[in-house]
């Protein structure tokens, strides 16, 4: 994976975006005090380059009925079809992040459920059908930090070419 150095106007077109993805471009430009053009072609080049992966409106699961997140590890019986276990989790819509990790579990996944008894049958139903040899499941009662990376933090191009 290579990493990216941004200038200074790209951190702040990040910051502001990051603070509302709706805000008009030309809005980020007389923040910048740069063009309209300029923004957009900043936004397509951060977009090429896979820094920006488009843009979404936040679904509050609970809003929808969806009581119940759980983070579960798994363990697979033939790690060898972890490649088929992780086409089978993208077919389960209660699913919602995947993890290849380090440590005592072969995938960490993160899901919703209604409630209780649903996480129950998404576990015995769907999961266990994989060929799970076990799986250990915390529910979250409450995401208490819960925000984007700070731009703020990243390194400028400014600030590399000092380095050198």
């Amino acid at each position: 994976m290579a990493h990216r150095s941004l200038d200074h106007l790209d951190k702040k077109i990040l910051r502001l975006i990051a603070e509302d993805a709706r805000i008009p471009f030309l809005e980020v430009a007389r923040e910048c005090n740069v063009s309209g053009a300029a923004i957009h072609q900043r936004i397509q080049k951060l977009t090429n380059l896979g820094i920006l992966k488009g843009s979404q409106f936040i679904i509050d699961p609970e809003k929808i009925g969806y009581e119940t997140c759980a983070y579960m590890g798994l363990n697979l019986k033939h790690p060898e079809k972890f490649d088929e276990v992780v086409e089978a989790l993208k077919k389960i819509p209660e699913i919602v992040e995947c993890h290849y990790t380090t440590g005592e579990y072969d995938l960490f996944i993160k899901l919703y459920a209604y409630n209780n008894h649903h996480l129950l049958n998404i576990i015995h139903d769907k999961l266990q059908t994989l060929g799970l040899s076990r799986s250990v499941s915390l529910i979250s009662y409450n995401a208490v930090i819960d925000r984007p990376l700070p731009i703020a933090e990243l390194p400028t191009e400014e600030a590399n070419e000092t380095e050198e």
